[in-house]
């Protein structure tokens, strides 16, 4: 038997504003280069108004359907919400991105994350403006 393997590097995502961005390739790419076969696959995005998921990768209504489903549980600008300090939709995005995921495990095998058909991996950026987000993707197996 041979021993674990680590492997990490950065995906650096600009984002348009809210929305999802397949971050699919970016992660399929780095596992890749691990030359991990088998093991898992740690995301993690270091921010606090956006996050990760695995969703929907063909049909693109699925998307929309989240955007306004989110917009109801956190809708931008609620009265309820004391930390309006930079922006109505500030604090709607922490919210939602607390209902999300920060981090995300996926199982490697044969050197790819083994996501199902349709099954994409995305960065959902929760605020309106433009953003440059951080993802950091670790591997570790052998």
């Amino acid at each position: 038997m041979t021993g674990l393997r680590y492997h990490a590097a950065t995906i650096t995502v600009d984002t348009p504003g809210r929305g999802t961005v397949d971050i699919t390739h970016n992660v399929q790419r780095i596992v890749a280069e691990s030359e991990i076969a088998r093991g898992v696959c740690n995301l993690f995005i270091h921010h606090t108004s956006a996050s990760l998921i695995v969703c929907e990768n063909a049909d693109p209504t699925v998307h929309g359907d989240l955007e306004r489903i989110f917009a109801r549980l956190a809708p931008d600008g609620d009265p309820l919400f004391q930390h309006t300090e930079e922006g109505p939709d500030d604090m709607s995005a922490h919210v939602r991105s607390i209902l999300t995921q920060t981090s995300l495990s996926l199982p490697v095998s044969g050197a790819r994350c083994d996501l199902g058909t349709w099954q994409g991996v995305y960065l959902w950026e929760h605020r309106q403006a433009r953003h440059r987000r951080r993802v950091t993707v670790g591997v570790l197996g052998e």
